[in-house]
């Protein structure tokens, strides 16, 4: 049997059409529409253009999008007061903090500060903590995608052996938590991981969460794994070297169009998410 493709970008779609359809209908009976404020701090070239995307993503969706852009030098205790301020907005339903911020910005901090209500990126110490928990929550985009994906495409991780290379607290530690309350037995390995190859030899699913392009090799794969890269490095590269790896898989994510687009369709669900569950209390 061919490895299968899971295709990302396909699903995604599929989500941005159903928020859009809801938005349409809030929109029919002068409902309030969910809105999301992004906050970038300083001018990262690379955050400019992650930002630009969402923005023009919650657009295609019917979701009211709004950027503050503060300084360069904007110091932990301004950024802080910023948050508060949505925070008590009752038109604001989602808060997302674009990292990486200026180094004199305490980013722990900061996201902590979010009204986890509004937290939609899942960044906030009480969501990990709900989420470890099994609570219902909001999730880090990237690890909710990925479990979205399992689901779509009918793969149950229930008694697998999962391995998570990278140990991050937006997606290595959260997806190697969302593996295990689905019942995988979840080995998370990191920079200081000893025998990583012989481990990941024996895993049914290894996801790429390092940040190292083609770090995880090709021969380590054994026949019939599931493969799921939530790598995203310079020249479209990926953390596993999936152009060797995917005949080898019986599931694999391409990079890009695999994971990286069901990040963006989380952040626009859990936006309609937070008007629908926490800023309606009589209902839709």
């Amino acid at each position: 049997m061919s490895a299968i493709l899971l295709d990302g970008k396909k699903l995604s779609d599929k989500i941005k059409s159903e928020i859009r359809n809801e938005t349409e209908i809030l929109r029919s009976k002068n409902k309030k529409l969910p809105a999301l404020s992004t906050i970038l701090v300083g001018n990262n070239p690379a955050s400019e253009t992650y930002v630009n995307m969402k923005i023009r993503a919650c657009e295609s969706v019917g979701i009211k999008s709004k950027l503050l852009r503060l300084s360069e030098k904007t110091g932990t205790g301004e950024l802080i007061d910023e948050i508060g301020k949505l925070n008590e907005d009752d038109d604001i339903h989602g808060i997302l903090l674009q990292h990486p911020c200026p180094p004199q910005i305490d980013e722990r901090k900061a996201f902590d500060f979010i009204d986890w209500r509004k937290d939609v990126d899942g960044v906030t110490t009480v969501s990990f903590g709900k989420l470890s928990m099994g609570e219902k929550t909001f999730i880090p985009c990237t690890p909710a995608g990925i479990m979205l994906l399992l689901r779509e495409y009918g793969i149950n991780v229930s008694g697998k052996h999962a391995v998570v290379v990278g140990r991050s607290a937006i997606l290595g530690k959260p997806v190697g938590m969302l593996l295990l309350n689905e019942n995988a037995t979840v080995t998370i390995c990191h920079s200081k991981t000893e025998k990583l190859d012989t481990i990941i030899r024996e895993a049914d699913i290894v996801v790429g969460a390092v940040g190292k392009p083609e770090f995880i090799r090709a021969e380590w794969i054994k026949k019939g794994a599931v493969l799921l890269d939530a790598g995203y490095n310079k020249g479209n590269i990926g953390d596993i070297e999936i152009s060797q790896a995917a005949a080898k898989s019986s599931f694999y994510t391409p990079v890009p169009g695999g994971v990286g687009p069901m990040t963006i369709a989380v952040l626009l669900r859990q936006t309609l998410d937070s008007l629908k569950e926490n800023f309606t209390p009589d209902g839709l």
